[in-house]
């Protein structure tokens, strides 16, 4: 009965939203961010918005601001969170599309996600945006693990057992979506084991073809 009520009330606040594709007046340039725990993809994705113009969008971040709102939709999330339920793909997506749509700009990052394939597919129907590429932090999990071990952020997550929790999860649920755009060319795959300013000069070459286009805005905006 509870399960019930949760969907009918995700399928009303889905069925208020915008369930049309992106408006074709706005060509938009989305870049997957994709990385393990500690991969150190958080660290590049500021260098990236700094230096190219993208606007960077978290699902996490989304969820939770939906919730500080007290909107029926963040409420609904809330609820489902507090009750242990996976918020479905679509409310998540719904959020990023939100937050594009309303953007005035039309190159966006969005940091971890998919994090599996229902994300991936509900994206993509939802949307109908193709990713341009994925950008993927490549580290072993034993230089992750060195790294969350060592950083000093006063996560209580920051365990080993909990490390190696997310490792797991992220093997089986993102890898896959990693493999799945590999096989269509889409993966731009980074060797995050590097210094950050290495991880950052490889990462320049792959977004050079945004720079032109980032002073061509600066410029017009100056006229």
């Amino acid at each position: 009965m509870a399960t019930d009520m949760a969907e009918a009330t995700t399928a009303a606040v889905l069925e208020k939203k915008d369930n049309g594709v992106m408006p074709e007046e706005k060509k938009l340039h989305v870049i997957f961010v994709l990385g393990g725990p500690g991969s150190g993809k958080g660290t590049q994705c500021e260098k990236i918005v700094e230096n190219f113009g993208f606007t960077h969008l978290s699902a996490g971040d989304l969820l939770r601001a939906e919730i500080k709102s007290g909107s029926e939709n963040g409420t609904m999330i809330e609820n489902m969170i507090k009750e242990g339920k996976i918020v479905p793909s679509e409310v998540t997506v719904k959020l990023l599309q939100k937050a594009m749509q309303e953007s005035e700009n039309d190159k966006f990052l969005i940091d971890g996600f998919p994090r599996n394939e229902e994300n991936r597919a509900a994206f993509e129907n939802v949307t109908g945006i193709q990713p341009e590429f994925i950008l993927f932090f490549n580290c072993p999990e034993e230089e992750m693990l060195k790294r969350l071990l060592n950083r000093n952020q006063g996560r209580v997550d920051d365990n080993v057992e909990t490390i190696t929790k997310r490792f797991r999860v992220f093997s089986e649920s993102s890898l896959p979506v990693v493999n799945y755009y590999d096989s269509k060319g889409k993966v731009r795959k980074i060797d995050a084991v590097k210094s950050k300013e290495d991880v950052f000069e490889n990462i320049k070459l792959l977004f050079a073809p945004f720079i032109q286009e980032k002073e061509e805005v600066e410029v017009g905006s100056l006229n």
